[in-house]
């Protein structure tokens, strides 16, 4: 190397050492830069929240102190009130000079802040006067007089106002020192003068206002203006802040100021709360990377509640016999379980992502179906309680199903599609049905047993017409055998067989209701006119009545509808009550047996009477069977209705049960209530047609 190499070598390596030292010294101060302005950052923050925390203390106690000045208030305002109340009612009897004194001295042992009660005449002359038992008498007479201005003025604002007036505080001094900051109040007096009561200022304090405010605080009365005039309470401790806080006591004819001075130590959160900081930074800066970790584990731990979370759903919804199916918003299929899939006989392959029509929808349904589902798909909120479809199956059987929908809410709150539940509603009807044909043999038995108890009924109500055949029969052959007499005797051989025709046609028409009864059972419903249904079951009522000595009441509201119903189980349903209430008046000490049927309009279901409403007058028809034995108790109530309960021992306890069950069938409802004076009557209610 050269001596001119040499140097520039030198400078150069010079050069590059100045330029590395240059660029630490500027990441050194970069990150001392950072770490000041982190430093800065953390002493303003906890500067702040010091700040911060004191103020919300102070602020605190400040509200505190003028939510109880204000209620202070409101007791002085409250208790002042009181006293000329008191006052007041001193004087409803009438002023009498000899007892007031006596009146006067009970209440101001009652008011401790009253220092003297005065009577007073319109001039204000005193004519007589009280001065309270618990101090020394303040006021000499002698200085009572009309010349007081305050107690002139608070008297003119009373007399003017026609009600109680204070007057402005004054200060009464005492002989050799000290005084007393007083008010007088001035109430006027039915038939002229007035009642003046003095006020000592610092004992209203201390009686009126709540002693929980004066403990630890100043409690004073102050003039507007700010001049003090008493105070009562603790004073101020060294080394605490002042708080305050004043009201104003607005009174008739003049006005106080209530100032309330509350002594606190000075809040000194900063040491606790700048340790509970930096232990808080601390323990920040050193947990991170344990925190990181945990979160990390935290993630794992997620992904593997998620994942059999997953499999404990799906293994759910596979095991649950109801169908799920679900759908976004433009209709596709997007989940369906495999109850849902035996139920249709279709694969999930076979349904998923299927747009329009799905094979499970029957041909001539489709149209309905497509509706249905445009109006969900614009919005349309489905019936909570569910509605009731028909699915096809795959070999081309259709059942009836009950389907639950739902709107899917994703976690942003977004709804994105249609949850629906489907439950397979064909068992069900098989054993509604097979419980409709019970009920059918069960009331097929209750006729025929009715018929059976009615047997000995119609042996003795056919016996009559019978005996009358018999008769008019042996006249008619008895005027025969006398053919060749009078003509005279014609005639009553034809009067003789009308007799045997209209005895004949009363046995047959005993029977034939009988044989209807049991005979008839028509599966439908037809319009029946209401005065049909009684004439159907009166001659079975009938024919008990008259062995129980039961007389039969039937009053049918005029022009009433037809009812739409089932002609016979609403007869049975009329004759079982019916009978019932006979039974119930078969009573030896019981001699007014009345038995009434009675058919009215109705508002409601068990609401009878007139309404002005034209289409309610036309809905409803009731019916109504009372009788007047001795009622039902407490104990047959609640299980009046209940199968196989009854107080008969023959009785076989289905009546009533079928009459409910029979009625509800028809939308109405069977209920029942005391008559007045006795007895019990049973109501219904069947539609009109």
């Amino acid at each position: 190397m050269s001596s001119t190499t040499l140097p520039i070598a030198r400078t150069v390596r010079g050069a590059v050492s100045g330029l590395r030292s240059l660029r630490s010294l500027h990441s050194l101060w970069q990150r001392w830069f950072l770490w000041v302005i982190l430093a800065v950052l953390v002493v303003a923050l906890l500067a702040t929240v010091v700040w911060l925390a004191g103020r919300h203390e102070v602020e605190q106690v400040q509200t505190a102190l003028d939510r109880d000045t204000a209620d202070a208030v409101s007791d002085l305002r409250s208790g002042l009130q009181r006293n000329a109340q008191s006052l007041r009612a001193s004087q409803a009897g009438g002023l009498d000079r000899e007892h007031w004194p006596m009146e006067a001295t009970a209440l101001l042992r009652e008011h401790r802040e009253w220092l003297r009660l005065e009577w007073r005449d319109p001039a204000l002359r005193t004519l007589a006067a009280v001065d309270t038992p618990y101090r020394r008498r303040v006021f000499e007479d002698a200085g009572r007089g009309p010349d007081q201005p305050d107690v002139s003025l608070a008297c003119a604002a009373a007399r003017k106002a026609g009600a109680p007036a204070y007057s402005s505080s004054h200060y009464v001094p005492f002989v050799p020192s000290g005084g007393l900051e007083v008010m007088e109040l001035c109430l006027p007096v039915e038939g002229g003068g007035f009642l003046v009561a003095t006020y000592s200022l610092r004992d209203t304090l201390i009686e009126l206002v709540a002693p929980t405010l004066t403990r630890g605080q100043e409690v004073a009365f102050t003039e507007v203006d700010g001049t003090r005039l008493v105070a009562v309470g603790a004073s101020r401790r060294v080394g605490t802040r002042v708080f305050t806080a004043q009201q104003l006591v607005d009174l008739p004819g003049t006005a106080l100021m209530l100032r309330v001075d509350g002594w606190r130590a000075a809040p000194d959160l900063f040491p606790n709360l700048l340790t509970g900081l930096v232990t808080a930074i601390s323990i920040a800066l050193v947990s991170v990377l344990v925190l990181l970790a945990r979160d990390t584990r935290r993630r794992l731990r997620a992904e593997h509640d998620l994942a059999d979370a997953l499999a404990f759903r799906k293994a759910m919804e596979d095991s649950v016999i109801t169908g799920l199916r679900a759908r976004d918003l433009q209709g596709r299929i997007t989940y369906v379980n495999p109850a849902f899939c035996e139920m249709v006989g279709f694969s999930a392959e076979e349904l998923m992502d299927h747009v329009g029509d799905v094979p499970y929808w029957p041909t001539e349904l489709a149209q309905e179906y497509r509706q249905r589902q445009a109006h969900r798909m614009a919005g349309g909120v489905p019936p909570r309680e569910g509605f009731e479809s028909i699915f096809m199956h795959k070999d081309g059987r259709r059942f009836p199903v009950l389907i639950f929908e739902a709107p899917l809410i994703n976690a942003q709150g977004a709804q994105t599609g249609w949850m629906s539940a489907f439950i397979d509603l064909s068992e069900q009807r098989r054993i509604e049905e097979l419980s409709r044909a019970s009920q059918e043999r069960l009331q097929a038995s209750a006729r025929l047993a009715t018929v059976g108890e009615m047997a000995s009924l119609l042996s003795h109500e056919l016996t009559q017409p019978l005996a009358a055949i018999a008769s008019y029969a042996s006249g008619s052959l008895n005027l025969l055998r006398n053919a060749g007499s009078s003509t005279g005797d014609h005639g009553e051989v034809a009067m003789a067989v009308r007799r045997i025709a209209e005895q004949a046609d009363r046995a047959g028409q005993v029977i034939r209701s009988v044989h209807d009864f049991v005979r008839r059972r028509e599966r439908m419903r037809e319009a029946v006119a209401p005065q049909a249904l009684l004439d159907a079951v009166l001659p079975l009522v009938r024919l008990q009545a008259r062995k129980l000595g039961v007389r039969v009441d039937v009053h049918v509201e005029e022009r009433l509808p037809r009812a739409l119903c089932d002609r016979t189980l609403v007869e049975q349903v009329l004759l079982n009550l019916a009978r019932n209430a006979m039974q119930a008046m078969d009573l030896p000490d019981l001699s007014d047996r009345v038995l009434q049927l009675r058919v009215v309009r109705a508002r409601a279901v068990g609401e009878s009477g007139a309404v002005s409403g034209k289409a309610d007058v036309r809905r409803w028809i009731e019916f109504s069977v009372a009788d007047r034995g001795g009622g039902i108790s407490e104990e047959v109530a609640a299980r009046l209705f209940t199968p196989f309960f009854t107080t008969r021992p023959d009785g076989m306890g289905l009546g009533l049960s079928l009459c409910r069950t029979v009625v509800e069938q028809h939308g109405g409802a069977l209920a029942y209530e005391p008559s007045r004076p006795r007895g019990t009557i049973f109501r219904f209610t069947l539609p009109a047609a």
